[in-house]
């Protein structure tokens, strides 16, 4: 469905001619080694269990060329238990279908994938710690 929906707003934008969509798995991706120079996530890697994070990653160092940007943004871990982020993952244990994203270590999973932190953003959407990392390839 999202990629309908992703390719009737490439229609409505005159950018169908332009832009390429696929569908694939993120641990697996369907790309040539050192493809491409840069890659961006939004809202995208939390969505993973934890353990298929580092598969993710690895793959995204495998696609990208050496020296390569990686920009995510995710909700963050933080030591920070606001009533916010409580609220969020009481709904998140109970309705994981609707509230599917959950806070990660973003910077230490990025870092544990052989990255190299550039620079950190910290923020707050709803009260909910967020995080973006821009990263480069070794």
């Amino acid at each position: 469905g999202m990629l309908a929906l992703a390719e009737g707003r490439l229609e409505r934008a005159g950018l169908s001619g332009r832009v390429k969509l696929q569908v694939g798995d993120g641990a697996a991706l369907p790309y040539d080694d050192m493809r491409f120079d840069a890659l961006f996530m939004s809202f995208t890697l939390e969505l993973f269990d934890t353990p298929e994070i580092p598969a993710v990653l690895t793959e995204c160092r495998r696609v990208l060329r050496p020296g390569g940007r990686l920009g995510v943004v995710a909700m963050q871990m933080s030591g920070d238990q606001n009533l916010m982020l409580r609220l969020y993952e009481w709904a998140h244990e109970r309705f994981e279908r609707f509230v599917d994203c959950r806070p990660i270590y973003l910077e230490r999973e990025i870092r544990s994938a052989g990255f190299e932190v550039q620079d950190v953003i910290k923020m707050r959407m709803w009260g909910l710690p967020v995080s973006s990392v821009l990263a480069r390839s070794p």
